[in-house]
């Protein structure tokens, strides 16, 4: 395909992505501005279709530029009609590029009828006063077209790059893993370097495959506004974080699902203007798209305002497709119940139609989204609405993960369905039970179900005495937790797909190469819950709330030194860690503690506390570009999810302000103040040691 024909279909796919939410805005709010971008839009695609010979694109767009001019000068109403037909001519316009994308020339067609309604609406009389403000013609010599500060990427080229600086990662790791295991120091220095070069390319290379996630939902506002026409509904569409980035990998793989839960809310949970103004509700109803970064997650939360779940029906359809019987139907909590929504073939609708009611949907949603190495949850109060939280990993390619060991085998879990990790059993603070032959941790006042990963991988039997580990692990808004020897790391992995013959094995998401050479397979959560029968307890309910001027993010509760509880965003926290105080050592008038090779400046809230006593406390291990800082606490009391209006207070070193967290007063503390202060302490172990090394070559010299 010739090169400019190429780019001509590039610039033209992607302006008509924005203009459908163009023209939905115009039609439903006429603006002068929205109007003259439309406009423009045809008038460059009738000119360039003539330069490029394609006569029947630039005999539409010239009809469809028609109408809009005269929508310009004032002549014409845009009513629905008009906009109605500038949509179809759009629609027809997508075919025929994907047409000719295919085949390199247009393709034989008749457009005739649409033509000619075209035409009509450009030549017929003004019916009504226009409601559109005449857009005066620009009467300035071109402007000079802007400097070019992006390129286009061949996306194959992209991922070749991304593969390549995977094998990057590999090597780093296997390098560090050599350097830990031989101890030359000689080398500690050039390969912090190149550990710290290879974070930033990753970082970098990460970051050019990312991509807004407005263009997953840039279809939506012409989705709902199709919706309103189809199902006699009033339907407002917001969009909030369209900016927040996201892998173009896992893009393309969401914007289905979001597509099918947008159709879901407008179909089954939005009213009828009339059923909405008998409940006291506004005739339109509320559908809002929210998409947040949290750590190394997007979240994204699609709500509505409509009629929420009903649970009547939800059990009459559960007992009509045997999914359950009466019995087991009572013992389920209303979170349970609501699960059923996600069971293949399972729908509520009281008859078929276009939309929906085919029990095709959900089921397939959760599949899509968990085969991402991501979760969905649901929260629904009747007449109140809906609200399903979606939990995606930023990257498919590269992805921190934790290693843990069972009946002499290591595994990989993905960092992002790990909650917690407890210790376990005689004189670890929790202690393991059984209730039916069945292992149960009481942890966080409830009874959390164990699945011990040896004997679930037939790998032993677990003698379930003594100390165990337990990685408490969210699959769908449920928790359990998994029975493991020991941790061996925390490491960022490079996913590899497995084998076809392995594809068929649900516990396995993959595997991964560490860095001491050794291929290890990559668990997959949602597998292992499915296949110990949806094992999990249910997280306490959630209110369903719209999108407010605060959003909720997730705060590490901790006590520290006098006073109340005190609190630290969890995005900012990489890992907990325990620490004997005893090992707390003065490096340049600095406490600091070797961690992973290297010397970590080390804090506390009260400093006049100071690290003199003995025993073992908690320590948050705050981490950026490289650099580390722990902060030693007394004691994690929990973690909790809060819309905090963080009260600012500029006197306090270390405490961004004060705010109410799980009905309590708390202070804030601020990790880039502990970071700030650890960064002397994170220089090059090899770096420190020499300085140490030479104060003492120094002393001996004077004695």
């Amino acid at each position: 395909m010739d090169e400019l024909l190429r780019e001509f279909l590039t610039e033209t796919n992607e302006s008509l992505a924005a203009l459908d939410a163009d023209l939905v805005r115009f039609e439903k709010s006429p603006d002068a501005a929205l109007l003259q971008n439309i406009f423009r839009l045809f008038h460059t695609i009738k000119g360039t279709c003539g330069f490029l010979a394609l006569p029947r694109l630039e005999a539409l767009a010239h009809a469809a530029e028609t109408v809009l001019n005269r929508l310009r000068d004032g002549e014409l109403v845009a009513a629905p009609a008009v906009a109605g037909a500038v949509i179809a001519t759009i629609d027809r316009i997508k075919d025929m590029l994907a047409a000719i994308e295919a085949h390199g020339a247009e393709s034989a067609g008749d457009d005739g009828t649409l033509i000619a309604r075209l035409a009509a609406l450009g030549a017929g009389p003004a019916d009504a006063k226009p409601e559109v403000e005449p857009v005066a013609a620009s009467t300035d010599a071109p402007s000079p077209a802007p400097s070019q500060h992006t390129i286009r990427v061949d996306v194959e080229r992209l991922d070749s790059l991304m593969t390549l600086v995977s094998e990057l990662v590999l090597t780093r790791n296997e390098l560090l893993q050599v350097l830990r295991s031989e101890g030359v120091d000689k080398f500690a220095a050039p390969l912090e370097r190149l550990s710290k070069l290879t974070s930033a390319l990753q970082d970098g290379v990460t970051k050019t495959r990312m991509q807004p996630i407005g263009g997953a939902w840039s279809k939506l506002p012409r989705l709902a506004r199709d919706l309103e026409h189809e199902l006699g509904k009033t339907i407002a569409l917001e969009l909030h974080g369209a900016d927040t980035e996201l892998d173009r990998q896992v893009l393309e793989l969401i914007r289905d699902p979001l597509t099918h839960m947008v159709r879901n809310a407008a179909d089954h949970g939005i009213e009828t203007p009339d059923e909405r103004e008998r409940c006291g509700k506004p005739r339109a109803g509320r559908i809002v798209l929210d998409a947040m970064q949290k750590g190394a997650s997007i979240v994204i939360e699609i709500a509505d305002d409509g009629r929420g779940l009903a649970l009547d029906r939800i059990k009459a359809r559960a007992l009509a497709l045997g999914l359950a019987t009466e019995g087991e139907l009572a013992a389920l909590s209303e979170q349970q119940m609501r699960e059923f929504v996600f069971r293949p073939g399972f729908s509520t609708a009281a008859a078929v139609t276009s939309v929906s009611g085919r029990g095709v949907g959900l089921d397939v949603v959760r599949a899509n989204i968990e085969r991402l190495g991501g979760a969905i949850e649901i929260a629904s109060v009747a007449g109140q609405g809906t609200r399903f939280s979606i939990v995606l990993p930023l990257t498919l390619a590269i992805v921190p993960a934790l290693v843990v060991a069972s009946g002499g085998e290591r595994f990989a879990l993905p960092r992002l369905a790990v909650q917690e990790l407890v210790s376990a059993g005689a004189g670890a603070g929790h202690r393991i039970e059984f209730i039916n032959r069945a292992a149960v941790l009481r942890w966080r006042g409830r009874l959390l179900p164990l699945v011990s990963l040896k004997r679930l991988l037939r790998l032993g039997e677990d003698a379930m005495e003594g100390t165990a580990l337990v990685v408490v692990t969210e699959v769908a808004g449920r928790s359990f937790g998994i029975l493991v020897e020991r941790i061996d790391d925390f490491e960022e992995i490079v996913v590899k797909p497995v084998a076809p013959i392995l594809r068929g094995l649900t516990l396995y998401g993959g595997n991964a190469i560490l860095g001491d050479g050794s291929v290890i397979m990559i668990l997959d959560p949602a597998g292992i819950a499915a296949a110990c029968g949806g094992v999990g307890v249910a997280r306490q309910p959630v209110a369903v709330d719209m999108p407010a001027a605060h959003r909720r993010e997730s705060y590490l509760v901790f006590r520290a030194g006098p006073g109340g509880p005190k609190a630290v965003k969890l995005d900012h926290v990489a890992r907990l860690e325990e620490i004997e105080l005893s090992a707390v050592e003065i490096a340049e008038g600095r406490p600091v503690v070797q961690y992973r090779g290297r010397l970590m400046r080390v804090s506390a809230v009260a400093p006049e506390d100071g690290f003199a006593q003995a025993g073992r406390k908690p320590m948050l291990v705050f981490a950026e570009d490289g650099d580390a800082a722990g902060l030693v606490v007394d004691e994690i009391e929990d973690i909790v999810d809060a819309a905090a209006a963080i009260e600012r207070n500029a006197d306090r070193p270390g405490l961004l302000g004060s705010a109410i967290i799980a009905g309590r007063a708390t202070d804030i503390v601020d990790a880039g103040f502990y970071l700030a202060r650890g960064n002397v302490a994170t220089r090059d172990c090899a770096a420190l040691l020499g300085s140490l090394e030479s104060a003492l070559a120094r002393g001996r010299d004077a004695a």
